[in-house]
């Protein structure tokens, strides 16, 4: 059932990275018990699934936070579990009582962790933001787009997802392992601003070194060398190109039917903006799949730019089942790949409140207790 399997997480739902996080966790064979507010528990079943697949993989509890059975029952909850997942702003658990204190005190060796933009301290810690704002305070932001053009948001991957969410796994997973050698849990204070910063470490040391310039779209990595790139082709599609090293470099130039000489050297950066337009108007000479034809399977580092709908049916992703069909929705399978527990295929996303009854008998709750909550509305 996966590496993780015996690892107990309660996660306070939430949006983005908290969900991400956890899915990751449950990807991985952790028992993850979603707890959505008991408002949002429909009357009646619906008749679909939900398709919210970052919600794949565990089972929901509907609870109402503003009553004190319900967070009774929840400590209850995390005294059997390993770790807790918020991401909230600071200080808005600790008014529902479900705070680091009152959770550790219940189980000491409980990893808490916290999600959130800013941080739990610090001058912006309790503003409102999304990703764009962490990663452009993290100087992540100002580093992508094109030469003379502003910076590009790089869809929500950078802080949400990279710096955020996946750095929570990671967290707490390390306070786990930390836990279970010493005893003692703590609180891990996850911010998408950190991680969005750590991610840009080699870029630091770019920079440091005088490799990396501030000016956008001038850089090895950001567009402006004309061996890494993305260009269009004769029908409107592209083709990615990443021919760094020499040898790479060599056998791109022999596929584009260029001879070396007639070339400057290629790391002359003051040349790469006119083999940029050199190069754009030889790949816009052919289709998509004739550079295909080309230039697959070979070492120049080329792969076709495939948009969501292609990726699942390209040859390579087929191979490998990078993408998997669950009730209908094709999807991303579980990654990494571990060869001696591998994760199980993942399932359907819950319905909020959907295994409320079933979760509370597995934490060790008798009929009479659930019928108790149930009726003092702790439940839905």
């Amino acid at each position: 059932m996966g590496p993780l399997e015996g690892v107990r997480v309660i996660e306070l739902a939430g949006i983005g990275p908290g969900p991400f996080c956890a899915m990751m966790l449950a990807d991985m064979g952790a028992e993850v018990v979603r707890v959505d507010r008991s408002s949002r528990v429909p009357a009646e079943m619906p008749a679909e699934h939900a398709r919210d697949i970052s919600n794949r993989s565990r089972r929901s509890i509907g609870v109402d936070l503003k009553n004190p059975d319900g967070i009774e029952m929840m400590l209850r909850l995390i005294e059997q579990s390993d770790i807790l997942i918020e991401g909230f702003r600071p200080g808005v658990t600790e008014r529902m009582g479900l705070g680091p204190d009152a959770c550790l005190a219940r189980n000491p060796a409980l990893v808490y962790g916290r999600m959130t933009g800013w941080g739990q301290d610090g001058p912006y810690a309790h503003a409102a933001g999304h990703d764009l704002n962490y990663i452009a305070l993290s100087g992540v932001l100002s580093m992508i787009g094109r030469a003379g053009e502003g910076p590009v948001p790089p869809l929500n991957l950078v802080g949400d997802f990279g710096g955020g969410g996946m750095l929570l796994a990671f967290g707490v997973l390390a306070g786990v392992i930390n836990a279970r050698t010493t005893g003692t849990g703590q609180v891990v204070d996850a911010a998408m601003v950190d991680g969005a910063a750590v991610l840009a470490a080699m870029f630091t040391t770019l920079r440091d070194v005088g490799m990396w310039r501030d000016e956008r779209g001038v850089n090895m990595l950001d567009g402006g060398a004309h061996f890494y790139d993305v260009y269009e082709c004769a029908d409107g599609e592209y083709v990615s190109i990443g021919s760094i090293e020499s040898q790479f470099y060599a056998e791109l130039l022999d596929k584009l039917d260029i001879d070396p000489a007639d070339l400057p050297a290629q790391m002359d950066r003051e040349q790469w903006p006119a083999l940029k337009v050199r190069f754009a108007e030889i790949f816009k000479g052919k289709s998509r799949d004739e550079w295909c034809s080309i230039m697959e399977h070979t070492d120049i580092c080329f792969a076709p730019v495939l948009h969501p709908s292609e990726a699942p049916l390209h040859p390579h992703n087929v191979a490998r089942s990078t993408f998997v069909e669950v009730d209908g929705i094709t999807q991303p399978a579980p990654a990494p790949r571990f060869s001696g527990t591998p994760a199980a295929m993942p399932t359907p996303p819950p319905h909020a409140g959907q295994n409320t009854n079933e979760t509370l008998k597995s934490f060790g709750f008798d009929s009479d207790e659930i019928a108790a909550l149930r009726s003092s509305g702790a439940i839905a």
